[in-house]
């Protein structure tokens, strides 16, 4: 039985998963992993991130998340900028799919999903609670933590730790 035999004419069910991913950690991950258990398709939407200095440009947040997820064939990875709903329109996705860790995540995503159906009514959005073992994992930790010398092996795959600690240790 494929996923999507619950569907009216059985269409694929293509998801979007965006973010910054600066970098991409085991929680990203773990969403994805999981979003592409329940979807045809998932689409990882990079993005390009106007409002935040990235450690990695976004050709490397790219590069990385291809190589972190090259073993899911149903998973792709593409950059965007603008609107989530209007690149969900233009990959004829239809869910958003989107990580939680706390409740301080809840509240802002659900408020981000109540906008996004509002601008697109079409478009659902589908909450996966975070993996306890991964729960604590934020990039923002991990860049930090990178940064300072600390051991963040058990935090991202291992493209994202060789493509950090090259990227700290020319910092410094």
């Amino acid at each position: 039985m494929s996923k999507s035999t619950n569907t009216a004419v059985n269409a694929v069910v293509t998801a979007v998963y965006s973010g910054t991913f600066d970098p991409l950690t085991l929680g990203h991950e773990d969403a994805i992993r999981r979003a592409a258990q329940m979807f045809d398709q998932v689409i990882i939407a990079v993005a390009v991130a106007h409002h935040k200095k990235t450690l990695f440009s976004l050709d490397e947040r790219v590069a990385l998340a291809q190589a972190a997820l090259a073993d899911c064939p149903n998973v792709k990875v593409l950059p965007f900028d603008g609107l989530i709903v209007e690149f969900v329109r233009a990959q004829n996705a239809q869910v958003i799919v989107r990580g939680l860790r706390s409740v301080t995540d809840y509240d802002y995503e659900t408020q981000m999903s109540g906008m996004n159906r509002h601008l697109a009514p079409e478009v659902d959005t589908v909450f996966l609670h975070t993996s306890a073992h991964v729960q604590h994992i934020s990039s923002t930790l991990v860049r930090e933590i990178a940064k300072l010398g600390g051991d963040v092996s058990g935090l991202v795959s291992a493209p994202v730790l060789n493509a950090l600690q090259g990227k700290v240790a020319t910092k410094h």
